[in-house]
């Protein structure tokens, strides 16, 4: 059967294939049936992403070829498929594979891909120093991205003179870019406009939600540059219009005088916190008592103790700070919904609109995003369709190294994000 393809006619068409680093399972119930370390994930335009396995990496026995099912995909080809036989009633035509793909996608030739909304595909990472007794790192597929995809996000590249992009992140589960990242972002770009000094505290108000779809233009003015503090205002835009804005300290640096800070309360460390799927490989992040739960029957004081690793270094100092500012904005509307009954994160985006509007940081003492952090972060008020939450982050050893305030808003909707078109997903 000769299949035309696509690609000549839509030659910008978008297909990557992307490694998967770590162990993969496809789950029916408790029946397993592949598992690799060498699953690679397809990322093509307007679609979901979806996982394929080696061939030699499924348990064959509990499937039987589908003799009359196929599909054509003008990017990659003639589809076979297979029915799951080892369960009754048969599920049918579970698995694919494009036994002789495009040129363009050659790289699926002797892998396989499962139907992700029919079964459980889990994501096992390895990271440094793991052993047997250490709790596994486990992510539900499909996942927002890696923290290498959120660190190309933040690390805004200069165009011209002044102004720097963010590039986008399209077909993601929820198109709404976080608070977190436009702090991060306007702290990169502060910190290459003035590279001999540091970010040392930010202010940035988030005017209007930003879309994953299209880049961010980044705008930086030098207010005043000094030899020892420099001020730098930022203004991200999308499409011409204004989403945030801001105002970044910065610092040469200087001798301590005195020193003095606060003391880190008294929790759990991680070992003992509870592992959170955000949707983000190569970020560990573990909770207290699992306080960060969308049940809203669940009720707490209203607090959230959060410890945040990232697998790999960032390499610059201020990528480090950025990465340690994008979650400061994740915790403070969860910690204020906590002592009330029958609201909680299950609700946000659904029945409730909730965001970051916006935040201050201060950096303190040096530290790297490798090793495990502690945001403590208290909600100190909530009312009149607004939450403040006062932060602080803390080395496992004790040491403050910054503090955070954020604002944010939860409202009921007057219209659902249904209504308006718009999906109510989580990410990030």
């Amino acid at each position: 059967m000769e299949i035309e393809s696509a690609w000549p006619k839509y030659p910008d068409y978008r297909i990557d294939l992307v490694p998967v680093k770590g162990t993969a399972r496809v789950w029916f119930g408790d029946l397993l049936l592949a598992e690799s370390d060498a699953a690679i994930r397809l990322e093509e335009t307007r679609h979901v992403d979806r996982l394929y396995f080696p061939e030699s990496d499924v348990r064959w026995e509990h499937f039987q070829v589908a003799e009359d099912a196929h599909t054509v995909c003008p990017f990659k080809g003639l589809a076979d498929y297979w029915n799951l036989t080892a369960v009754d009633p048969v599920e049918t035509n579970l698995v694919w594979a494009y036994r002789e793909p495009f040129d363009e996608v050659a790289g699926i030739k002797g892998y396989v891909s499962f139907y992700q909304e029919r079964l459980r595909i889990e994501l096992d990472e390895h990271w440094p120093g793991d052993s047997d007794e250490q709790p596994t790192r486990r992510r539900r597929f499909p996942v927002w991205g890696d923290a290498s995809d959120l660190l190309r996000l933040i690390d805004v590249e200069p165009v011209t003179s002044g102004r720097f992009l963010g590039p986008a992140y399209p077909d993601t589960p929820r198109d709404v870019v976080e608070g977190g990242q436009m702090l991060a972002q306007g702290i990169v770009a502060a910190s290459k406009t003035v590279p001999g000094q540091r970010v040392t505290s930010g202010y940035m108000i988030f005017s209007k939600s930003a879309s994953f779809d299209d880049p961010l233009d980044v705008d930086v003015e030098v207010l005043r540059a000094g030899r020892s503090f420099s001020t730098v205002e930022i203004r991200i835009g999308q499409n011409d219009k204004l989403r945030s804005a801001g105002l970044m300290l910065m610092d040469a640096g200087s001798e301590p005088v005195i020193h003095g800070s606060a003391a880190a309360p008294d929790v759990p460390g991680p070992e003992e916190a509870v592992d959170l799927d955000m949707g983000v490989t190569g970020r560990d992040l573990r909770i207290v008592d699992g306080a960060y739960h969308p049940d809203p029957g669940r009720v707490g004081p209203p607090e959230i103790y959060a410890w945040c690793r990232f697998k790999d270094d960032p390499g610059q100092s201020y990528l480090h700070a950025a990465l340690l500012a994008q979650s400061t904005t994740h915790w403070t509307i969860a910690a204020a919904m906590r002592p009330h009954p029958g609201v909680g994160e299950a609700q946000a985006h659904v029945t409730l609109s909730t965001g970051i509007m916006s935040t201050s940081i201060a950096f303190h003492d040096e530290f790297k995003v490798t090793d495990w952090l502690l945001y403590a972060n208290p909600a100190i008020y909530a009312g009149r369709g607004l939450a403040q939450g006062e932060g602080r982050v803390f080395t496992q050893d004790g040491r403050l190294v910054a503090s955070y305030s954020v604002q944010a808003m939860i409202r009921p909707f007057i219209q659902t994000p249904e209504q308006m078109g718009l999906d109510a997903t989580n990410a990030m």
